[in-house]
Parts: structure tokens; C-alpha cells; sequence
């Protein structure tokens, strides 16, 4: 009887076991990708705000535009109102940083509905929402240097001039609205020419109005942060442009 040799079994399994990890290797493989993924999670996270900045950019231009258009179709007044809420309060419509909250309301008549001698607070029986109030999180308001005028990039975008850059420090319209539970105090007003005026320190109508947008981790704002938005209206024409760095 011939007797069968164990020898193929026996390279088999030895090529099994060279071929094998070592837990030492593993641990190596390990720890390189823990660098590569430390080193990574930066440049994720800043694409991630830079599309969310874009994407809050877009929304807000797109709601600038269907409001202007509106006004212009309906030969009526409508008013666009920022708000920017407090992520971290318990009561809705807490004055904070982490969420700007947009609103859009419209004359029930198609009249100015305030006096220009003595403007104030819109009345609510007056105007009429046309949509819900859209909130856009991670994002606050944001006062950025003037452009230097002539160019298409950030830092050389058109100046808003005679007080008509968005402020986000204090200054407010002298026609606030309610809507939704919230008070917006912060409006662009559209007539039925289609133009623009920021209230801010009256109704005079303005070459630019301007509403800077720059990321926030919930409450929490970096003054470092470089994904900045100025979304720019100008007052005649009422053509919407964002510019980006």
C-alpha cells in the first residue's frame, strides 16, 4: 500500500501562516489610520461648513428674489425679516447666535401701510405671511469690512455704502414685523417697482443693501472662520448677487 505523504498539507498550512497579519502589524495599520483620519477630519469639516454656508447663501437669495418678484407682480409692499435665534435657549425665539430665521410678509392692500413721518411695528392685521418661516441652523449675521469696489470676488465687491450693509450689532428697521412668533427687527422692504430699501435708519432708498452670513457651531462663533457669504441687493434694480470667499 503506498503511503500518503503529508508534505502538500504541511506547505499549505505554512503558507497559510506566513501570509497572516501579526497583531503588531495590525496595530501599525491601526494607528496610521488613526493619523490619516486626524489629519482629515480638519479639511472634512471645513468642505462641510463651506457647503452649508453656500447652501444658507443660495436660500436666502432665492427668498430675496421670489419676494422682489412678488411685489413687482401683486403691485404691493413686502418685507423680508431676519432673525437670529439662541440654539441653546429653552424659549423659542430667544435673541442669540446659532439660527437665522427668515420671514416674508406682504401688504394686505398693497399700500406702504406705515407712515413715513412716524414710522413703527407693521400691524399684524395688515400684512399677510406667504410662506412658513424658514430657519437656517448653523449660521449667524455677520457686519464684514467693505469691498473695495470694481471687482466679482469677495474682497473687491461694491461697498455698502450710507449705512446700507446689513448690521447685525443693534441697528434695526423702523418697521419690524411679528410672524410666527417671532419679531423680525431686522427687514428689507421691497415696493412695487421692485426696489429695495434696508430700514435701518429710514426709508431712503439705498445703492447696496448687503447680509453677510458666516458659519456657527450651534451657539458657539469662530472669529477665525474664513467660509464668509455677503449676499448683495442693489436698491434700484433689485438684482441679487452673493459673493464668496
Amino acid at each position: 500500500m503506498t503511503k500518503l505523504s503529508s508534505t502538500p498539507v504541511e506547505c499549505s498550512l505554512a503558507k497559510g501562516s506566513s501570509a497572516a497579519f501579526s497583531l503588531v502589524e495590525l496595530l501599525v495599520v491601526m494607528a496610521i489610520m488613526i493619523t490619516i483620519m486626524g489629519i482629515a477630519a480638519p479639511a472634512f469639516t471645513g468642505i462641510n461648513r463651506a457647503a452649508n454656508v453656500s447652501s444658507a447663501a443660495y436660500e436666502v437669495a432665492s427668498i430675496i428674489e421670489n419676494a422682489r418678484s412678488y411685489a413687482m407682480s401683486r403691485n404691493t409692499y413686502v418685507w423680508v425679516g431676519f432673525f437670529e435665534e439662541n440654539v441653546t435657549a429653552t424659549t423659542p425665539g430667544s435673541a442669540g447666535k446659532g439660527r437665522i430665521v427668515v420671514g416674508v410678509v406682504a401688504s394686505k392692500d398693497g399700500t406702504m401701510i406705515y407712515d413715513l413721518a412716524s414710522p413703527g411695528q407693521l400691524p399684524a392685521d395688515r400684512v399677510a405671511p406667504l410662506s412658513r418661516a424658514v430657519k437656517i441652523e448653523n449660521m449667524q449675521l455677520k457686519t464684514f469690512p467693505e469691498g473695495t469696489g470694481g471687482g466679482a470676488d469677495f474682497d473687491s465687491r461694491p461697498p455698502a455704502n450710507d449705512g446700507g450693509a446689513w448690521v447685525e450689532s443693534g441697528a434695526v428697521s423702523q418697521t419690524p414685523f411679528s410672524m410666527g412668533g417671532y419679531v423680525f427687527q431686522k427687514a428689507i422692504e421691497f415696493n412695487p417697482r421692485g426696489e429695495a430699501r434696508i430700514n435701518n435708519a429710514g426709508s431712503a432708498l439705498r445703492p447696496v443693501v448687503e447680509i453677510g452670513l458666516q458659519p456657527a457651531r450651534g451657539a458657539v462663533v469662530d472669529p477665525q472662520e474664513s467660509n464668509l457669504t455677503a449676499i448683495q441687493v442693489s436698491g434700484v434694480a433689485g438684482n441679487v448677487k452673493i459673493y464668496r470667499r
